[in-house]
Formats: structure tokens, C-alpha cells, sequence
């Protein structure tokens, strides 16, 4: 009964982690601000952190099964 609900936030931390590392990657490959008004280096690095805590929420969730 509690797997529904783990597949369900596991799949959807998946997603949006893999999203967002795919666009943090596509705008700093093409040397495109990743966030208005911080500098490159900063927000790339916040947002690839952000990504990867996300992926990993992910694998819990989806491990914990």
C-alpha cells in the first residue's frame, strides 16, 4: 500500500532532477546566464548541486521500496 506513493515521489524527484541537470548543462554549454543577476560559476554550481540532491532523493524513494 505505501509503495504507490514512493514510486510516485521517486519518479517525480527523478524527473525533475534529470531536468534541470539537462538544462544547467544545455545553458552553460552554450554560455548562457543559468540564473538573472548571479554569476555564471555561482548559480551553475547551485543548480547542479540542486540536480544532484534531487537524483538522489530520487534513488532513496525509489530504493526504499
Amino acid at each position: 500500500m505505501e509503495s504507490g506513493p514512493a514510486i510516485f515521489t521517486g519518479a517525480v524527484f527523478a524527473l525533475f532532477g534529470a531536468a534541470l541537470l539537462g538544462w544547467v548543462a544545455y545553458r552553460t554549454r552554450h554560455r548562457e546566464p543559468v540564473a538573472l543577476g548571479v554569476g555564471r560559476t555561482a548559480s551553475a554550481a547551485l543548480a547542479t548541486l540542486a540536480a544532484l540532491a534531487s537524483l538522489a532523493a530520487g534513488a532513496w524513494c525509489l530504493t526504499t521500496l
